[in-house]
């Protein structure tokens, strides 16, 4: 059996930075995730004037709760989702007037539903240039509160960003959601705040957020879920092979290691602890449908192996992942098909037919750092697979091919 170390989780991270800048007092962050998104967040911060000091295995973060202690500040957030999403608003509970920019792919990424929900709480936020896409420039005077609706179909972030800032207002806030994606996103955040102090509820619909502010409070970062399923797959991929990933067992907080159980469902052995998950290979993958909804990050490792099943393994619910880091769907499509499977797709799902992948064949990455970690398993039983842009793991997992080649060559 073998054991992976797996870096901290990059959704936990960039929440605890958020509660961590908002919280009275120094809060200290252990086992943070170092990567190019986490990197860019504490950056962000110290732009806005919050006092972040690193070092190995904890990052400490004095907290402002009024806001930024800079007047004006440029930010710029690089390709992160959450970083270009929680800033921007972490800073209109301040007061100041702040310019927000992102890379290229981060500009195509969508982000007015939380934009419109900023301006309809009072914010003076106005877009650079495409409307409902960054740059954007904030002009903080804090936040009353109030209730507002929100559409948080397309990605959970825009709720999660407008629950941290719930106990930073005036008045607290009470959001009513129409559509949500990735719902387990959520309860991370929701727990996360309570664990700073925070007084949230949800009534049907409606989550209720308190004017509590948050406190201080020394946290540790859990393994990253979405991370070890490419540990998790490969292990299920290869007869005779089994992994064992510490710090994530029955009390996770990330909804992503629900994807152990699609691979159970496929025939791998799995157990899950306290603390810590073990996949086994049976030589055995069947073909499924699944709805991954709220797993969707798992998605392309699930295609990835998909070709290796017995029968056709169909992925539903999954238009979310058209508005990543690329699109998902479309990415792995095109490269299974590159690789001689036969796939299917519609506009939220994906079905891919049993078959042998045939290289060389080099991936188009699409720069997105998950294509490239899922389509590393599938190149355990695929010779002659390259990558047109391998480094792009550095947003999440700089480290990722000298550890996975490690768990190869590891019996």
């Amino acid at each position: 059996m073998t054991v992976i170390d797996i870096p901290g989780s990059k959704s936990v991270t960039a929440r605890a930075l958020f509660l961590a800048a908002a919280a009275e007092g120094t809060t200290t962050l252990l086992r943070p995730l170092v990567s190019d998104d986490t990197e860019g967040f504490a950056e962000g911060l110290a732009a806005l004037g919050y006092a972040v000091r690193r070092e190995p295995g904890a990052w400490h973060i004095e907290g402002r709760p009024a806001g930024p202690g800079a007047e004006t500040a440029e930010v710029y957030c690089r390709d992160g989702a959450t970083t270009a999403r929680f800033l921007p608003t972490l800073a209109a509970a301040g007061h100041g007037t702040y310019r927000f920019d992102a890379s290229e792919q981060m500009r195509r990424r969508p982000l007015g539903p939380l934009t419109t929900a900023l301006r309809d709480l009072g914010v003076d936020l106005r877009h650079g240039g495409e409307e409902g896409h960054h740059p954007l420039d904030v002009h903080a005077h804090g936040v009353k509160g109030g209730a507002l609706t929100l559409d948080a179909g397309q990605s959970s972030q825009y709720l999660t960003a407008l629950l941290m800032l719930g106990p930073l207002t005036a008045e607290g806030l009470d959001i009513t959601v129409t559509d949500l994606v990735s719902e387990p996103y959520v309860e991370i955040t929701l727990a996360m705040m309570r664990s700073f102090g925070a007084e949230v509820r949800r009534e049907g619909r409606t989550y209720r957020v308190a004017p509590t502010g948050y406190r201080a409070r020394t946290y540790g970062i859990e393994p990253d879920a979405s991370t070890a399923s490419y540990f998790f797959a490969a292990a299920a991929l290869q007869p005779g092979r089994s992994v064992t990933v510490p710090g994530l067992g029955t009390g996770a907080l990330q909804g992503d290691l629900a994807f152990v159980d699609v691979l159970r469902r496929m025939g791998a052995d799995v157990e899950i602890g306290a603390d810590a998950t073990t996949v086994r290979s049976t030589g055995t993958l069947r073909g499924l449908t699944v709805n991954m909804r709220d797993i969707s990050d798992t998605m392309p490792t699930l295609a990835a192996i998909a070709p290796f099943a017995e029968g056709p393994v169909r992925i539903e619910d999954v238009a979310n992942t058209r508005v990543k880091e690329c699109d998902r769907l479309d990415a792995c499509a095109e490269n299974l098909r590159r690789l001689g499977i036969t796939v299917r797709t519609g506009p939220d799902w994906i079905e891919i037919h049993p078959g042998t992948p045939a290289g060389p064949v080099e991936i188009a990455t699409h720069g997105d750092h998950r294509i490239v970690m899922s389509f590393a398993v599938t190149a355990l039983r695929t010779p002659g697979v390259t990558f047109d842009d391998p480094g792009c793991v550095k947003k999440t997992f700089p480290d990722f091919h000298r550890v996975f080649d490690t768990f190869v060559r590891t019996p």
